[in-house]
């Protein structure tokens, strides 16, 4: 299966985001511009936040890419969270922009800490708790079947919070993206 982005090339582009500095936006505005350089016709240009609820976790999203086998998001919060990753049959690149993520595999006695310019690997097959103990915001990459991740991603809307609007406000933006991928001929 061939892949548009290389985890590689995202993490640079994340790292010299926290190299130069800024606020959020201006690292967001960083990256979307670097990478749709790099990868013209493929980054979505609009910023649409969105709350996004998964494994007992509250954060917000906006996403640069998506399509049936990868996805670039920036995932984030600015007061902390705590939860479970999912398992999922897709690697996931999470490239700390700002503050802090803790996680534990199971079995792990002690946390692993990534910071800003750290990346956190999660191959495919694995799970992991982690905690965001303040603001942590990440540029996120995941390649693999991504409409298997979707009803983790979006269970606790339907599970927990009861709050609708940002399943249609995901599903709206990623199917967008979706089709506009397809209609390039990228899966």
């Amino acid at each position: 299966m061939g892949y548009i982005f290389q985890p590689e090339i995202l993490h640079d582009a994340a790292k010299r985001a926290v190299a130069t500095g800024g606020s959020l936006h201006d690292k967001v505005a960083r990256i979307r511009g670097e990478l749709s350089r790099l990868y013209p016709g493929h980054i979505r240009p609009e910023t649409e936040w969105v709350f996004n609820i998964a494994g007992g976790a509250l954060g917000h999203m906006t996403i640069l890419h998506a399509s049936i086998t990868e996805y670039v998001i920036a995932f984030g919060t600015p007061i902390g969270t705590e939860g479970y990753s999912g398992r999922f049959s897709s690697d996931d690149y999470f490239m700390i922009l700002e503050g802090e993520q803790w996680a534990f595999g199971e079995g792990q006695e002690d946390r692993l800490v990534f910071r800003p310019g750290d990346i956190h690997h999660m191959p495919r097959g694995e799970a992991r708790g982690y905690r965001m103990p303040d603001r942590c915001y990440a540029l996120e990459y995941a390649r693999g079947f991504i409409p298997s991740m979707l009803p983790f991603g979006l269970a606790d809307s339907f599970t927990s919070t009861v709050d609708y609007k940002p399943v249609v406000k995901t599903m709206r933006i990623y199917a967008r993206a979706v089709i506009g991928e397809l209609l390039k001929g990228k899966i």
